[in-house]
């Protein structure tokens, strides 16, 4: 890359004649082209000709005519590392900013820089170089970023090439882990019968569970009009249609065990002379 010692070391050497102070910001971008190897191939009414970038000639020219266009200036460089990749640098003048444009070719998007010319330029004709110039150096790292970084393909984002690696943290946040209470982590199991793990209650409901007869239900309080055995605020469907006879509630509970009966309900018709079938 550029520095503003080997920018000036440029600028001396040409000893450029400039007519304002866009004429030394424009020249300086040209000396930070050259100060970081591209080669001078067109400039001037040259540089802006249809195939200035196609065409095959990568010979070395002089500077001569690079102000002779009005309120622009143009340059074509080669990099001799990849001479197959001409480019295209324009200066446009726009009040007292001079816009940057340098595009490469084979691409349709171009690297941009606009810079305020009284930042960098003092006006006078001092024949000493460095007495034309002020803030060279933040200059020169300016289009370093922004102009030739771009064009070398050096200011690509590494993270767009190289996706998170499996277990980093980036690759774990996109895990979803099931939510707190649905079976996941943290979430307590819940009751097959609706309650809570922690009033003692049990998968298994055996023969004379309470609720199968009518006892205390496992949650205190309970429901006027409801069944034992159904939790608070659950919703609970009656068993038939209100007021219609054979469908009273009471016709679908289970009878009470037998003493000394231990048999469950559902399987004493299968009993024969007190021995199952």
């Amino acid at each position: 890359m550029a520095t503003d010692k080997s920018v000036m070391a440029v600028i001396r050497a040409a000893r450029p004649s400039f007519r304002n102070d866009h004429d030394k910001a424009a020249f300086a971008v040209h000396a930070t082209f050259l100060s970081s190897g591209y080669l001078l191939t067109a400039t001037g009414p040259q540089a802006l000709s249809d195939d200035a970038l196609s065409h095959p000639s990568t010979e070395e020219v002089s500077v001569e005519n690079w102000n002779q266009l009005d309120q622009e200036y143009a340059f074509v460089y080669v990099n001799p590392e990849k001479v197959s990749n001409k480019v295209l640098v324009k200066c446009l003048v726009m009040n007292e900013k001079l816009l940057i444009d340098a595009l490469k070719e084979g691409s349709s998007d171009p690297a941009h820089l606009e810079i305020c010319v009284r930042d960098y330029t003092i006006a006078n004709e001092s024949s000493n170089y460095s007495e034309q110039f002020k803030n060279l150096e933040q200059l020169v790292r300016r289009l370093n970023q922004d102009i030739l970084a771009k064009l070398d393909g050096s200011s690509t984002s590494s993270s767009a090439s190289n996706p998170p690696r499996s277990g980093s943290r980036e690759a774990r946040q996109e895990i979803h882990e099931p939510p707190v209470g649905f079976g996941g982590h943290g979430g307590a199991p819940i009751h097959p019968s609706g309650g809570d793990p922690g009033t003692g209650g049990s998968m298994l409901v055996g023969p004379n569970d309470p609720r199968w007869f009518g006892g205390e239900p496992p949650f205190p309080g309970g429901q006027p009009g409801v069944p034992p055995g159904v939790p608070p605020g659950a919703r609970f469907d009656p068993f038939g249609p209100p007021d219609v006879p054979g469908f009273e509630p009471n016709r679908f509970q289970r009878r009470p065990p037998r003493q000394g009966n231990n048999v469950h309900p559902d399987l004493e018709h299968f009993r024969r002379d007190g021995d199952f079938i």
